[in-house]
């Protein structure tokens, strides 16, 4: 998850540091074949959520923007372990095992450590606040443009946050070819990047999680795909109405096997 929060995640506390969840995807290994599979959920998804009041007291379930429920937690392990209980019931109670957030401030941090990443500019979202960022332009991400890159979209037009994922995807695929050409020359790299953004991250996984997936992810990425669903103008924000019948057959086809 990407939080849309700043500074060093031991001094949140509270719901008023927590934040919300702008970018959210599940990643999942097959211990069969070692690949991986990535579905991307759209921060507007409506679906069931759980509210509590600064407290901690639950309020009960409401249907809301998923990337809220990050916010009735306290930004790090409730908020977490909120996200993944809702993630999980919006996917039809498939398990999940492990999190990992990590603040606006990470997004610079981590770019920089593994020396930029080069990317294809997708679409031409960003060409009016930076002229670099042209469909089809090649650019080196760094810390200095990384997180325009990644968090910018204009918040006027309708659908933005799903425009924005289609870079945020981009990103992570640059960022993790990155992350394995480093590896590849120094062993002790993993440990050395997941110490550079710790203050930034909320994690329930260890070195050796992100070392199997790192792993892993050198047999390529086998699926990607987004919750099915549209994009709709609510009352006083953008939501994105998921398609049930589609959801059900997505995580059928992408996360189990038909049993002989």
């Amino acid at each position: 998850m990407g939080i849309d929060t700043r500074d060093n995640v031991d001094s949140y506390e509270s719901q008023a540091d927590a934040g919300q969840a702008d970018a959210i995807f599940l990643v999942s290994m097959d211990r069969a074949t070692e690949q991986l599979k990535v579905l991307f959920i759209p921060r507007d998804s409506m679906t069931k959520i759980e509210v509590l009041n600064p407290s901690g007291k639950s309020f009960g379930m409401t249907t809301d923007h998923i990337n809220i429920q990050y916010a009735y937690g306290d930004g790090k392990q409730k908020s977490c372990e909120l996200m993944k209980t809702a993630v999980s019931n919006m996917l039809n109670g498939l398990p999940i095992q492990g999190y990992c957030s990590m603040n606006m401030d990470g997004i610079s941090t981590i770019t920089d450590f593994v020396g930029g990443v080069e990317i294809t500019v997708p679409d031409n979202s960003l060409e009016e606040v930076n002229p670099d960022f042209k469909e089809g332009a090649s650019v080196t991400l760094t810390g200095e443009n990384a997180e325009q890159f990644v968090r910018y979209r204009d918040t006027e037009k309708s659908q933005s946050a799903l425009v924005r994922q289609e870079r945020q995807k981009t990103y992570l695929q640059a960022l993790l070819k990155k992350v394995q050409e480093q590896a590849s020359e120094d062993a002790g790299f993993v440990t050395d990047l997941y110490d550079s953004i710790r203050d930034y991250t909320v994690t329930n996984m260890g070195n050796d999680i992100f070392a199997k997936l790192l792993v892993a992810s050198r047999n390529g990425i086998a699926d990607t795909q987004t919750v099915p669903g549209k994009g709709t103008e609510g009352e006083n924000f953008d939501e994105y109405q998921i398609d049930e019948n589609k959801l059900s057959e997505m995580i059928i086809s992408m996360f189990y096997e038909k049993m002989d």
